[in-house]
């Protein structure tokens, strides 16, 4: 969060499964199927739901009808599917 924070957007790779890719709108959370391989994404902010669900916002590169807009979200705090264990971020080194 603190990187968001200070930095802006960072990037993550995670597992995706059957159940990612009818992915509609809410928290996503890992509920069925298969791992149907490895995927890359931008973790640009997170949130609360009322419900008190934490979660992380993410930018998909699928396109803008899928998900929310082409963003979702997926549960914060978890590793679900391995996401918070693959984040990368930091500032970019400059080349000459």
């Amino acid at each position: 969060m603190q990187e968001i924070f200070t930095h802006g957007p960072v990037e993550t790779a995670f597992t995706v499964y059957e159940d990612f890719v009818s992915y509609k709108g809410g928290v996503y959370q890992y509920t069925w199927g298969q791992e149907l391989g490895g995927h890359a994404v931008k973790i640009i902010g997170w949130g609360v739901t009322s419900n008190g669900v934490k979660y992380w916002i993410v930018a998909n590169s699928w396109n803008a009808d899928w998900g929310e807009k082409g963003f979702f979200r997926i549960l914060k705090g978890t590793d679900d599917c391995g996401f918070e264990d693959e984040v990368n971020g930091g500032v970019p080194k400059t080349f000459p």
